[in-house]
């Protein structure tokens, strides 16, 4: 990856919706092999996809939790099962496979506290080998960055 695929990866995570001739002008190609470039990085699988911002907040769900997750004896079959029932709950945005004395770290969104005792108590405390679980309201977001600092 040389320096224009890096300049064409920070503007398209700035802006996904630029026209081809847009990115090729404020990368500096032409319009064509600007196309190749970007064509190459979706197969190469560095862009995986464009989507849109959605407001958490306006859509409803203001409550994030920081849920640590421990399981009770890690197996390989164990963890398989964990990962693949986390990957069907759509309240659970982000999990994280982690080091010390938790295995997991989720980042769960919620409409409501209610709503989230629902989940702890319908869904999460639902699948086996759970030793502990432990949750952590934030009060706020203080940074949210979705570009990242390719260099």
């Amino acid at each position: 990856m040389d320096a224009i695929d890096k300049n064409i990866l920070f503007e398209l995570q700035r802006d996904g919706r630029l026209t081809n001739q847009e990115l090729s002008d404020r990368v500096a190609l032409s319009p064509s092999p600007c196309l190749r470039r970007v064509k190459a990085l979706e197969k190469k699988g560095l862009i995986t996809g464009y989507h849109a911002h959605v407001d958490q907040d306006k859509c409803g769900l203001p409550i994030n939790v920081f849920v640590l997750v421990k399981l009770d004896r890690p197996t390989e079959e164990s963890i398989a099962n964990f990962e693949y029932q986390i990957g069907e709950m759509d309240e659970v945005m982000e999990c994280f496979l982690m080091t010390g004395t938790h295995d997991y770290l989720l980042r769960v969104v919620s409409e409501s506290l209610k709503s989230y005792e629902h989940f702890i108590r319908k869904q999460l405390t639902q699948l086996k080998n759970l030793a502990a679980i432990e949750s952590s309201f934030a009060f706020g977001q203080v940074k949210k960055q979705t570009t990242l600092p390719i260099k």
